[in-house]
């Protein structure tokens, strides 16, 4: 072929091209406007139910388990006796307690008839010493510092037996504990005590009884970051379990941690779910259908409109008969919409079926978009 040949089928090549730009470009476009409104929508996500409260029980004293009222899967009530521990060791500390107090009480006693003498004999001294000659000045000293050491004395068994009467009481207190009570309303979820066990604070690895409230169950959700903003506390969440299959459950949004997950970049969300009738467990793993509500209302654009290529994703805007590119972020597909962000408007004019043929600057034949 030669160079002329070969000039010439290159210059019809681009006659053709230009001519079917110009046909593309003087075509009717079929355009839409932008939608904004308020976009509610439910995510599915995991979670997990973790008892309202939790308490390990363990035995404060040293001493033998005597009885174990409850079992694993007993119902109690706050303030219901749960087991009974024997320490006669206890008893005697008691018993030494109160020996002493009483041992220093009859002392007392002998030491306030004494001060009572020293009070009375000082008292005629005193008086008799305001006649002059009739006692020697240094008898009346004499009795005076008899009768403050007798008070001295009395003080001193005072603080004593108040010390003593304390380590009575103080005993007393620590035999409250040989009975273990429910701290609660809940369930006995874990026994690990038969009576004859010699338990106390050595074995706090191991708890006597474990204690959950599960009329009341905190489900734990972890929320993606990106939907953080869009959670609406007070929220009315549903969600259902796998072993009520077809069947749905509410719990009520009430706290949040306010930290992300550095490995998992969620946040963690707590619902409270109020269980009756004890259907729910702790363990369970639900599927939450996680509210999200943007604060703002979001731009909806038809699908067809987005235009994704390997440099960028864009709409197509017309504006005045002109074709303008806007680049733009796809969000939740909403109904027969997709959700965008980028420089639009409510109202805006664009094409319903963008392409990258359509050039940034080109002029467009603007058709209505049919309805339906």
């Amino acid at each position: 072929m030669t160079r002329s040949n070969r000039l010439r089928d290159e210059f019809i090549a681009l006659t053709l091209a230009c001519a079917a730009a110009t046909a593309r470009a003087q075509a009717p476009v079929e355009v839409v406007r932008v939608v904004s409104k308020a976009v509610e929508r439910q995510v599915k996500l995991p979670g997990e139910f973790q008892p309202y409260l939790a308490v390990p029980i363990h035995a404060k004293v040293t001493g033998f388990v005597k009885a174990v009222n409850v079992d694993r899967g007993s119902a109690v009530r706050k303030g219901q006796l749960l087991a009974t521990l024997e320490a006669p060791e206890m008893q005697s500390q008691v018993l030494e307690a109160q020996s002493k107090a009483q041992a220093l009480e009859l002392q007392r006693a002998e030491a306030a008839a004494k001060l009572a003498g020293a009070q009375s004999t000082y008292d005629r001294l005193k008086a008799a010493s305001a006649t002059p000659g009739v006692v020697a000045e240094n008898d009346v000293v004499v009795a005076q510092k008899t009768m403050e050491a007798a008070q001295a004395l009395v003080r001193s068994y005072d603080d004593s037996i108040k010390a003593a009467q304390a380590q009575v009481q103080a005993v007393k207190d620590l035999q409250q504990y040989l009975t273990i009570k429910a701290p609660f309303d809940g369930i006995i979820i874990e026994r690990n005590v038969h009576p004859g066990a010699l338990v106390g604070p050595g074995s706090a690895t191991t708890p006597l009884l474990r204690l959950h409230q599960v009329s009341r169950l905190r489900l734990i959700v972890a929320v993606p970051e990106a939907l953080v903003g869009a959670m609406v506390k007070g929220a009315r969440v549903p969600f259902t379990v796998p072993a009520y299959p077809g069947e749905t459950f509410y719990g009520v949004f009430n706290l949040m941690s306010h930290d992300l997950d550095e490995k998992t970049r969620s946040m963690s969300i707590e619902l409270d779910v109020r269980n009756p009738d004890l259907r729910l467990s702790a363990g369970m793993y639900p599927e939450v259908q996680w509210p999200v509500r943007r604060p703002q209302p979001s731009l909806l654009v038809p699908p067809t409109s987005i235009v994704t290529t390997t440099e960028r994703t864009f709409v197509i805007r017309v504006n005045n008969g002109v074709a303008q590119w806007v680049n733009v972020g796809r969000g939740a597909r909403i109904g027969d919409l997709v959700e965008v962000f980028g420089p639009l408007k409510d109202g805006d004019t664009i094409v319903r079926r963008g392409t990258d043929e359509i050039r940034e600057g080109a002029k467009v034949n603007v058709q209505p978009a049919k309805p339906g």
